[in-house]
């Protein structure tokens, strides 16, 4: 029997919980093994902007299995550090299915015709170029990994290992991880990092929407500077018990 979207949003609440309590204390490849060998076989994907600490996670499941499929949301509007960062960093670790998701360009050309929608409504403009693709991209997997950290932000402060869009459920291998703990894993493995990290900027999205952040700021201080907008849309909160997308 198909489920009204509520109820599958209160189903997945409950396979989530279950799941972060069986699985939440594994350290992260552990955690990232279990999803991809044993819980979501073939059905769960990686989403990563190649930002300024995606190396870290991108290492951990590369290490499982580097055919995991890796979603890349290529706005049209990044620097062009990260897209060259994206070719080098997949090729150093041999990932093998990662996919550049663009905008509807019959969307964009309709609703940000001059290219700056960016400068009217951010939000309108994080959900053309970056929901919106997300989800259609995401609509064959029932999971999928995020880079989320509790220190990033307060608005962070409390994710689980394991919880849910309300669509899908959504794993987050390096939640309990601190600043220290990427630094150390960055330096062990000799990964590269972003090349903007050492101009000042230490959470990369958007070129018009990511400043430099201030010695002593959170790291996400630099996106939307001077806004109250704190995230992009694909990790809000959740809508679904109406019908929303969640992502």
């Amino acid at each position: 029997m198909k489920l009204d979207p509520g109820e599958r949003a209160r189903a997945l609440r409950d396979e989530a919980a279950a799941l972060n309590a069986r699985y939440g204390g594994l350290d992260a490849r552990g955690l990232i093994a279990a999803m991809v060998e044993g819980v979501f076989p073939g059905r769960i994907a990686m989403v990563s902007s190649f930002g300024a600490e995606s190396a870290v996670l991108l290492d951990l499941v590369a290490q499982v299995d580097p055919a995991v499929p890796v979603i890349f949301l290529d706005t049209g509007k990044l620097f062009g550090e990260t897209l060259r960062y994206k070719e080098a960093l997949g090729e150093r670790l041999g990932l093998m299915d990662v996919r550049s998701i663009r905008p509807d360009p019959r969307e964009v050309a309709a609703r940000d015709p001059d290219g700056i929608l960016w400068t009217r409504d951010p939000d309108a403009c994080c959900a053309l170029r970056k929901a919106e693709p997300l989800a259609r991209a995401l609509a064959p997997f029932d999971a999928w990994f995020t880079g989320r950290k509790r220190f990033q932000s307060s608005s962070r402060a409390a994710i689980e290992a394991v919880e849910t869009d309300g669509v899908h459920i959504k794993v987050n291998p390096l939640a309990h991880w601190s600043e220290a703990d990427l630094h150390a894993h960055l330096a062990a493995r000799k990964l590269p990092k972003h090349p903007l990290i050492e101009d000042g900027y230490l959470s990369i999205g958007c070129m018009p929407c990511t400043d430099r952040v201030a010695p002593g700021g959170d790291s996400r201080d630099g996106r939307w500077a001077g806004l109250e907008k704190t995230e992009c849309g694909i990790h809000s909160p959740l809508r679904n018990e109406s019908g929303g997308s969640g992502i």
